[in-house]
């Protein structure tokens, strides 16, 4: 029998017994894609934006796939002055997550995390299970015992 390969998300999860799905899509697809392949409505499927803030801080927003960041809605969410989406060749290095498998959850440091407030009317979210072609699926209340994080309306 082959071992189950776990991300550093899943590992987390797991050692906190925190109750989780996971969902496994084709790889390289688009995040209305992974929803569609998913059978799930693209409000509940979240992607994981890494942002710079002017002062040099870095910070973790999650959006519904079918939404776009609005850059000074989420500057104001965490009081920066504005906000800048990290650069793609800049990820790994900084959260040990390439682009396209970014997870809130197991990042190398913990940066300020908010998820759009639509967030708080699911009874489940999917985000990123730490690699391509792997979705987590869990409550709110799950997640907040796994990371802190705050609810802002930061879509456009």
């Amino acid at each position: 029998m082959r071992k189950e390969i776990k991300t550093n998300a899943m590992r987390i999860l797991d050692s906190m017994k925190i109750p989780y799905e996971k969902h496994c899509y084709s790889e390289s697809i688009s995040g209305c894609d992974v929803a569609a392949e998913l059978g799930e409505d693209p409000s509940c499927v979240f992607k994981t934006l890494v942002t710079t803030g002017k002062s040099g801080k870095h910070y973790v927003f999650l959006v519904p796939v079918a939404e776009h960041l609005d850059l000074k809605k989420a500057a104001a969410s965490v009081g920066e002055k504005s906000v800048e989406m990290l650069k793609s060749k800049e990820l790994f290095a900084l959260t040990g997550y390439i682009h396209g498998g970014c997870s809130p959850i197991g990042m190398k440091k913990f940066f300020p995390t908010v998820i759009h407030s639509s967030a708080k009317s699911l009874q489940t979210i999917f985000c990123s299970g730490g690699k391509i072609g792997l979705q987590i699926e869990l409550t709110l209340e799950s997640l907040s015992k796994a990371i802190k994080f705050e609810l802002h309306d930061i879509v456009v």
